[in-house]
């Protein structure tokens, strides 16, 4: 199997897997291009504001600049090249890439950032900003950040990805690696934002529903996971013969790769719940801080009048 320099061939020198071994620097070019390019735009967009006197939330930096380095730990590192041996460390890297960086991205807030940073086009033409708010209500917006669309991608990405030729046929170069760890972080991406991002977006229901969303796939990962455990022989072409020099039993690899895969369901649920809780009570603040100013406005008109109702049904029944 031929893995133009990335695969097999580079990997039959790897020694033993460990975790100090895992974290050496081994960019990916394309990754490495990737990430610095978000965390310099993201930083742009913070400055523009900044130096209109403007403010930024520091948490939605650290977020935005965890979340980036999250994707350099994976594909910037020798986790990536021990990923195309082992299964164990692919399925690190597919849980971070799709479950946890996209999180941290979308919590950073990026469209609101860009639509605050970027300037707005003369009158009559079409820019960046222009462009945005247009995909943002487009009917293809519309339609992948639907549920309906969203959570049958969300499953179809691991049983249709993994249990079928798709998977060996991607790993069989270095595009198609870099192609699927792209639609892995899309996937989370178009998953998470309707549940818990907090940029505008045309898929936006109610806190329970949200929640419900959320529930709806985390399932499927940990029965992913768990099928994977319970195989009585290697089910990925790719891994079934894993170099000699890594001393690992193949078997005994895909357990280890449908352990992570099981476990790593409950973070995301756990991160998404504790966001979703604070954006549910950040959201109730702001509506009782409205409800009061309203109130200061109209002298508590609508206080007065449910008093005055419950007066006249005082004197009817007198």
């Amino acid at each position: 199997m031929d893995h133009s320099g990335h695969g097999m061939d580079m990997n039959m020198d790897l020694p033993p897997f460990t975790l100090t071994r895992g974290l050496e620097w081994s960019a990916d070019p394309f990754f490495l291009i990737g990430c610095l390019l978000g965390l310099a735009l993201y930083a742009w967009g913070v400055v523009r504001l900044r130096r209109r006197g403007d403010s930024w939330p520091v948490s939605r930096m650290i977020l935005w600049t965890v979340g980036v380095l999250t994707i350099a730990l994976v594909m910037c590192t020798k986790l990536n090249d021990y990923g195309m041996a082992m299964f164990s460390v692919h399925m690190v890297q597919h849980m971070v890439i799709s479950m946890l960086s996209p999180i941290l991205l979308l919590l950073g807030a990026p469209v609101t950032l860009a639509l605050r940073a970027l300037p707005v086009a003369a009158r009559g033409r079409k820019g960046p900003r222009e462009l945005l708010l247009m995909l943002l209500h487009s009917r293809y917006m519309k339609i992948v950040t639907h549920p309906a669309f969203t959570i049958p991608l969300f499953i179809a990405s691991l049983y249709g990805l993994y249990f079928t030729p798709v998977f060996d046929f991607l790993m069989e170069s270095k595009t198609g690696h870099i192609a699927m760890m792209v639609h892995f972080l899309a996937v989370g991406l178009v998953f998470f934002w309707p549940i818990m991002g907090v940029d505008p977006g045309p898929h936006r229901p109610g806190y329970v529903m949200r929640m419900l969303e959320l529930f709806a796939g985390m399932p499927f990962h940990a029965f992913f996971g768990i099928a994977l455990m319970m195989a009585s022989e290697p089910m990925i072409g790719t891994y079934r013969n894993p170099p000699a020099s890594l001393g690992i039993d193949a078997l005994t690899d895909q357990q280890a790769a449908g352990g992570i895969a099981w476990a790593f369901s409950e973070i995301p649920s756990v991160l998404v719940l504790i966001a979703l809780v604070f954006q549910w009570y950040a959201t109730e603040k702001r509506q009782a801080r409205r409800t009061d100013r309203a109130a200061d406005r109209d002298g508590d008109r609508e206080l007065q009048a449910y008093n005055a109702y419950l007066a006249s049904l005082n004197t009817r029944g007198q």
